[in-house]
């Protein structure tokens, strides 16, 4: 038995909401050392054109918006217009909260479901996205996460103040995928609160919403760092 084949099978019959990425590449990339981390080169291309092709190519993504820093604007709608998902290339805001908030404003009327990717994470698969999809379309907020490796701190003033119990943590990752108005009245919210929020579940969480946790991918790592970059390029060079 052909068991891809039984998947698409059962995909295509199970339909998500209409649903819609914003891409966040509006960041300055301060700790990579002068390199431009949107347009780093991965394997030959620019990291943030890896990014956008995973949702390209995805099934259950039918729109993408990306939002980046304004001097990228021109370049990223060049790099990206053989995408015909690509309905938008916004500027982004003094902050990622008002980015996500400008990205969304940039949607059609049609999308329901609103997948929220860091442009730095170019090794996101389609597996994983989909599975984040569906799962935020059963749930109404959904995102991956893996299992922490490392014993984590809790530090005040330069001393351990406590140690959290490792297998209850979970270091999450994009996308992150909500219900699109629940998404827009939750960042709302902690803007009117002055609530800084680290993630797009973070402020659907202040509202009581509990966030479906997904498997992750221990490949689908964030580029922070230089060496972050030395790290991505080995690990495609393993998928050849």
């Amino acid at each position: 038995m052909d068991m891809k084949a039984v998947s698409r099978a059962i995909r295509s019959i199970l339909p998500v909401r209409y649903c819609g990425a914003v891409i966040v590449a509006a960041g300055t990339a301060s700790r990579m050392g002068g390199i431009d981390k949107v347009m780093a080169p991965l394997r030959g291309e620019p990291m943030i054109c890896r990014t956008v092709r995973a949702f390209q190519e995805s099934e259950v993504i039918k729109e993408i918006v990306i939002v980046t820093r304004p001097d990228l604007m021109e370049t990223i709608h060049e790099l990206c217009r053989d995408y015909d998902k690509v309905q938008a290339v916004v500027a982004g805001g003094s902050s990622r909260q008002e980015s996500v908030e400008k990205g969304l404003q940039a949607f059609s009327k049609k999308v329901e479901l609103a997948a929220i990717q860091d442009g730095a994470r170019p090794l996101v698969t389609g597996a994983l996205i989909d599975r984040t999809v569906r799962a935020a379309h059963s749930y109404g907020a959904a995102a991956p996460a893996i299992a922490v490796k490392d014993t984590i701190k809790v530090e005040y003033m330069g001393m351990v103040q406590s140690t959290p119990d490792r297998s209850t943590l979970r270091a999450v990752q994009t996308p992150q995928v909500f219900d699109a108005d629940l998404l827009r009245g939750a960042l709302k919210k902690a803007k009117e609160d002055k609530a800084e929020v680290t993630d797009d579940c973070s402020a659907v969480e202040r509202l009581g919403m509990s966030v479906k946790l997904v498997e992750g991918d221990e490949e689908n790592i964030k580029i922070t760092t230089p060496i972050d970059l030395k790290i991505a390029q080995l690990l495609l060079e393993g998928r050849l």
